[in-house]
């Protein structure tokens, strides 16, 4: 007689010798990155490129990050806070250039050049009116591919980040302007909005893209009466329907414009230029005309600013006063919530890097991935910019020749 193991065993066998459903191996192909996030040396910058919680994702799917030390100290997040979820923090910034990926918010300096090696991939800003032909030699000579983040485009078709930071500078700009109003900023003493049987503060908006459409959807929430110009109609369309409100919307009409900004509390310029500066649309003599007290937030200064009377100011100091009017012209406003802008763009950051090493290389998700390589100016060290190669007469090569072996 069987005793129990036998029969088990018995068991075992006969299942053994039963058809069995065919078992194919999936093999995924996931290359391990080498990822580095160097301390920003930028005046004023305060994000970071990955929040800790980003780099636990990443470390948890084979990548290795290395993070220079204090680089998340200006966002908020600790060497301590990224130590604990695996990342290797970094005392020598020499050693973060070495890394095969650089993930940066701000563009390279020439010094951050110099301390790279051959052959990397550098994922910045590009900011093309303040790039030095210099920086892009150099990144030629080293054989890099470096993608501008302002360029890369989700499936979509929108520029990701770029509409991130607008969405944050629009509703940001609006919290500034109301603290400018306000007896703590030496303003007027308006509560910025409006209460029952007090006229509401008065808002003109300049530009309906993401930065004019999150300021209005703020002032609008704060009870304001606001009035919209853009040169496109489809965009002040949309942004009517967007947001669900039939406002004050008008063409650019200098006459038109200059009788809104006489009544106006507020003034949000975000006008924006796809190539170049930004066109200045409010003049020296419409700005001598506004209220006294009355506000100015120009968001296109970074773009040369769209009122005639704008000056560069920084966060330190970031008002100045003409003909009574204060003007707030800080260029990089989600660097004042430079917590809440790191999140945003490690939020998108974070799935590239993932992609990236699950196709294997960079090289390979730029083949794949049309969005992210039209954020590519640069490929193994040939410069694949039109525009860059245009403005600095440099010779270019269209990338998608460079992807064949032509």
């Amino acid at each position: 007689m069987m005793t129990d193991p036998e029969i088990i065993k018995s068991l075992m066998k006969e299942g053994h010798l039963l058809p069995q459903e065919e078992m194919l191996e999936i093999v995924k192909k996931q290359g391990s990155l080498n990822i580095g996030i160097p301390r920003e040396t930028t005046f004023q910058e305060h994000r970071v490129a990955l929040v800790p919680e980003a780099v636990s994702l990443l470390v948890a799917n084979g990548h290795r990050v290395k993070i220079e030390t204090k680089a998340g100290e200006n966002a908020h997040f600790t060497d301590r806070d990224y130590s604990e979820v695996g990342a290797q923090i970094v005392y020598e910034t020499k050693e973060i250039f070495q890394c095969d990926i650089i993930l940066k918010v701000s563009p390279l300096t020439e010094e951050e050049v110099g301390m790279m090696g051959m052959n990397q991939t550098l994922i910045s800003a590009l900011q093309i009116t303040m790039q030095p032909k210099k920086i892009l030699q150099q990144l030629s000579a080293k054989k890099v591919t470096a993608i501008a983040w302002e360029y890369i485009k989700d499936s979509d078709g929108h520029f990701p980040i770029v509409r991130a930071m607008g969405e944050i500078a629009g509703n940001t700009s609006i919290l500034i302007a109301a603290e400018l109003l306000s007896n703590f900023s030496d303003g007027k003493g308006v509560m910025f909005g409006g209460i029952a049987g007090v006229q509401p503060t008065e808002v003109v908006i300049l530009g309906a893209g993401t930065v004019g459409e999150y300021a209005t959807r703020a002032a609008i929430g704060l009870g304001s009466s606001v009035k919209v110009f853009d040169n496109s109609l489809s965009r002040l369309r949309r942004l009517q329907q967007s947001t669900g409100q039939r406002m004050y919307t008008s063409i650019i009409q200098p006459k038109v414009l200059s009788k809104a900004l006489m009544r106006a509390d507020v003034v949000i310029g975000a006008i924006r230029s796809n190539i170049g500066k930004t066109p200045c649309i409010v003049t020296e003599e419409m700005v001598s005309n506004m209220k006294p007290g009355s506000v100015i937030i120009d968001v296109s200064i970074d773009q040369g600013g769209c009122f005639e009377t704008s000056e560069v100011t920084n966060h330190i100091e970031p008002t100045f006063e003409k003909f009574g009017v204060t003007h707030y012209c800080v260029p990089n406003i989600a660097s004042r919530v430079s917590r809440t802008a790191s999140f945003a763009i490690s939020n998108i950051f974070s799935p590239i890097i993932l992609s990236m090493g699950e196709l294997g290389t960079c090289k390979d998700l730029i083949k794949k991935d049309a969005g992210f390589r039209g954020g590519v100016y640069m490929y193994k060290g040939n410069l694949t910019s039109p525009i860059l190669g245009k403005v600095f007469n440099l010779n270019y090569k269209d990338i998608e020749f460079l992807l064949m072996g032509i």
